[in-house]
């Protein structure tokens, strides 16, 4: 791993600030939800990867490359999920800050 961060450390701070990118823009989810089966397939491809990441069942070159992917893929949901609580957290305070704004105008009057 240590290789991995020495070598590809721009490659990971990519992925992190593209997943901080993503996660800032993408408050809003109109789409349809996963259903709970492809939820369930899903995680259990996830857990495969991560444990043959782990046991090093994948050898050469392709065991490198899920490593790399395993770990800019966990970059990139850290980036997400910290620019999605940052937009929250940012709009929330807008929005209190407008709404204390009104009340102390309408106090006024």
């Amino acid at each position: 791993m240590a290789a991995l961060a020495t070598f590809f450390w721009g490659w990971l701070l990519t992925a992190a600030l593209l997943g901080f990118g993503m996660g800032w823009i993408a408050v809003v989810h109109r789409a349809q939800a996963v259903s709970k089966a492809w939820m369930r397939w899903l995680a259990l491809l996830a857990a495969a990867l991560v444990a043959a990441s782990f046991t090093r069942i994948v050898p050469g070159r392709f065991g490198y490359w899920l490593d790399l992917f395993l770990v800019m893929f966990a970059l990139y949901l850290c980036g997400c999920a910290i620019g999605s609580w940052l937009r929250d957290w940012v709009v929330t305070r807008s929005t209190l800050a407008a709404r204390a704004a009104k009340s102390a105008q309408n106090d006024n009057l």
